[in-house]
């Protein structure tokens, strides 16, 4: 499914395309930067015709204020899918799109340019590795005169789901079955028999609410106002907003250690619910830096790395205060230093969920273009 490339002596303008459950919002991107405002429509996600004239009609909408330019689309979608066939699977947040939907060959047939598809998650954590929370916090550890410099990356979206990306040394990480990083699948701790996603989602928080606010739960409200109360900001049951929180946090914390065992890298949240992450946080710490008590021996750590909130003024400067210290070799007079603490740190987004997939979206276009751009000769005179 891949149309010509139009070519251009201006670095490459990309429609991009991030589909969330609830919203689909665009954005036109040129070197890395959005141009202009992003534009955001309902997903419609029930009704598939609704949702593929939302597509082409946000897509429409940013081609023309950009004279047509575009040189490629760029779209970020939640899986099950075939991301280099442009296939989408049955879509849990998105049933409009149940059965498989060839997506991206109806864009490329309808826009006439080449298209490209990735998990939407994936291209969030790509884009916080460009241009966000990773290369934010190594120059601030350069700027700390600190040796260390992180090259791993755990992104994760909270919304009507739960996704996440893994950059690994600075590739995005899919797998063989465009499958890797899907952590909504992890088993919850909290219900053994499901996975997180079911407490670590938009319907979890209005359940748990319901719950403990002994209402029916199509009457509980929404996250935001969830967080309201449990703010004493709005009137309702504030004890169960904070549990309701407290839970998600708790989730949630588990399955980034589960994560971190195997990543080792910082962490990055964003979506809708990030902006309540004061609520959560302290129980993901919890989990983050609790200890196993085994059957037999002394306790050992959930992980081997110390997890501090980078959000947090303490924390974030333990995080860059990289205290070293100074040893002898053995059988010599020779000294080395060396920071015996290992750690990591996990913030939300300064960019934004859906900028950040913007960016990653562009650069995966733009990485796509530049590779199939004919080689250029010079004859010496």
């Amino acid at each position: 499914m891949r149309k010509k490339i139009p070519r251009s002596s201006l670095p490459p303008l990309v429609l991009t395309l991030d589909a969330g459950g609830t919203n689909f919002v665009f954005a036109a991107v040129r070197n890395g930067d959005l141009v202009g405002e992003p534009v955001t429509l309902p997903a419609m996600a029930d009704d598939l015709e609704a949702c593929l004239d939302q597509i082409t009609g946000g897509l429409q909408e940013l081609h023309n204020l950009n004279g047509r330019e575009a040189s490629a689309i760029s779209i970020g979608f939640p899986g099950p899918a075939d991301y280099k066939a442009g296939i989408i699977g049955n879509c849990n947040n998105l049933p409009a799109f149940r059965d498989g939907v060839a997506l991206g060959p109806y864009l490329e047939s309808h826009f006439d340019l080449p298209v490209f598809m990735r998990n939407d998650a994936d291209l969030f954590a790509y884009g916080e590795a460009l241009a966000g929370l990773l290369p934010e916090m190594n120059k601030a550890l350069e700027e700390n005169n600190s040796a260390m410099r992180y090259r791993n990356l755990l992104g994760l979206t909270l919304g009507t789901g739960l996704g996440a990306g893994i950059v690994l040394d600075g590739r995005m990480l899919e797998g063989d079955n465009s499958s890797a990083a899907e952590i909504w699948a992890v088993r919850s701790k909290l219900h053994r028999d499901s996975p997180v996603e079911e407490e670590v989602s938009i319907r979890a928080l209005r359940r748990v609410y319901a719950e403990i606010a002994r209402m029916p739960i199509e009457e509980a409200p929404d996250p935001a106002v969830i967080a309201a109360i449990a703010r004493h900001q709005q009137k309702g049951h504030s004890a169960g907003a904070r549990e309701a929180y407290r839970r998600f946090g708790e989730a949630l914390g588990d399955a980034v250690a589960n994560a971190l065992t195997l990543i080792d890298g910082l962490v990055v949240i964003g979506g809708g619910l990030s902006a309540n992450a004061d609520l959560f946080m302290p129980a993901v710490l919890s989990e983050l830096n609790a200890q196993f008590q085994p059957r037999e021996g002394a306790r050992s750590p959930r992980t081997l790395v110390r997890a501090l909130n980078l959000d947090d003024e303490t924390d974030r400067r333990s995080f860059l205060a990289y205290k070293t210290l100074d040893i002898t070799v053995p059988r010599s007079e020779r000294r080395v230093t060396y920071d015996p603490m290992k750690r990591t740190g996990i913030g939300v987004s300064k960019l934004g969920a859906s900028k950040a997939v913007a960016v990653g979206a562009y650069h995966i276009a733009a990485q796509r273009i530049a590779a199939t751009a004919p080689a250029t000769t010079t004859t010496a005179s």
